[in-house]
């Protein structure tokens, strides 16, 4: 009985391992980005870089912030497996004081459609 079940788990375990690995998957390097402490008017840009660790094309199908000072921009053209994408945003430096946003990312990725990445700083004035 128990070569039996033994067999069983050997043939029917690889198919499972696979099933599961299988289509794009995402990592991100980071999922927040602080600004920290910058001064009214300084570079805004910050890049999130994420890596497709799946078998197949990860597609960045849309991003979008939760505010129009801050303007995400996404890549065009699908990322092959093992290969390194980024998604730039650029907050708007003119507005002071201390801020929390939040960039939703549509993808492919079946465990992982929508992503939330977070940016957060303090605009300090002149």
């Amino acid at each position: 009985m128990k070569k039996a079940i033994l067999f069983i788990l050997l043939i029917y375990s690889p198919q499972v391992l696979s099933a599961q690995a299988s289509g794009p998957m995402i990592s991100f390097d980071t999922d927040t980005i602080d600004y920290g402490e910058i001064t009214k008017g300084s570079d805004g840009v910050r890049t999130f870089t994420f890596e497709n660790t799946g078998n197949a094309p990860l597609e960045i199908q849309g991003v979008r912030s939760s505010c129009g000072c801050t303007i995400p921009k996404k890549p065009e053209i699908p990322i092959a497996p093992g290969d390194k994408g980024e998604i730039t945003v650029r907050y708007d430096t003119n507005r002071v004081g201390v801020f929390r946003k939040t960039i939703t990312v549509n993808t492919n990725v079946s465990s992982k459609a929508i992503i939330a990445l977070k940016i957060k700083g303090n605009v300090l004035a002149n």
